[in-house]
């Protein structure tokens, strides 16, 4: 497989284009980073995949860009609206081109989320903590904003109880909120890419928790996409479909 990488000099970019070079399976033709001409690149490597690990507000010129040269995008890069992930998807489809835009590439975190997806309908509350490292651009983590979307899918009609606080002297100290789910973010220097997801009950809580140690956990499931999106014109909105996953 012929795979190129957007971002190969950042955080993650870095870890996987090394990573790539010792995949037997892989041909790794080199990375493209903000300011270089992509479609030029594309046309002169010919990769079967572009994995993109960059902003958002690249991510979605990359992926175009990379799917009209017949090219499959891995997109790694959190914060894309679902509109632009919907334009992916029909431009994949256009192209008959496979497709992937992952919130999260560790398989661990996407277990965590599918754990957490049979955890809901039991608890009546819960909160989403995620720690990333302090250079981070968006929050919350596109994977805390997926965690709670997904959560409060599945209690259907009988959404979580969210308790705010009767006097809140410091402005947003209950975190954010997406469908009764309270999000707290924290950037710190340390962090690689953490989460816990909490439910509580009255006497007892339950903790679902991630931890990421380094950014080789995201080269796993990277490979995993893209040897599936290369092999096959299918489109996947996250690995979950990959791993063989439902929350029933």
């Amino acid at each position: 497989m012929r795979v190129a990488v957007a971002g190969y000099r950042g955080k993650v970019g870095s870890v996987l284009a090394a990573a790539f070079q010792n995949e037997p399976d892989v041909d790794y033709v080199g990375g493209v980073s903000r300011g270089d001409d992509l479609a030029s690149f594309l046309h002169e490597k010919r990769p079967q995949a572009l994995v993109d690990f960059t902003r958002p507000t690249e991510a979605l010129h990359n992926a175009l860009v990379a799917v009209a040269g017949g090219a499959a995008p891995v997109i790694g890069t959190t914060g894309l609206l679902s509109a632009e992930v919907d334009k992916i998807e029909t431009a994949c489809k256009a192209k008959h081109v496979g497709g992937i835009v992952a919130p999260n590439f560790a398989i661990g975190a996407v277990l965590m989320m599918h754990l957490a997806e049979i955890v809901a309908p039991h608890f009546d509350a819960v909160e989403v903590i995620e720690l990333h490292h302090a250079g981070k651009v968006d929050a919350p983590s596109g994977t805390a904003l997926s965690t709670a979307r997904r959560l409060a899918a599945r209690r259907k009609d009988k959404p979580f109880a969210h308790r705010k606080a009767e006097k809140e002297t410091l402005a947003g100290t209950r975190g954010g909120e997406e469908g009764g789910v309270a999000i707290h973010s924290v950037r710190l220097p340390g962090f690689v890419a953490d989460q816990e997801v909490i439910f509580g009950l009255p006497g007892q809580t339950l903790t679902i928790a991630h931890r990421t140690t380094s950014r080789e956990a995201y080269v796993p499931g990277v490979l995993l996409a893209i040897r599936r999106v290369t092999s096959e014109p299918r489109f996947y909105r996250g690995l979950d479909e990959l791993l063989g996953l439902s929350s029933g």
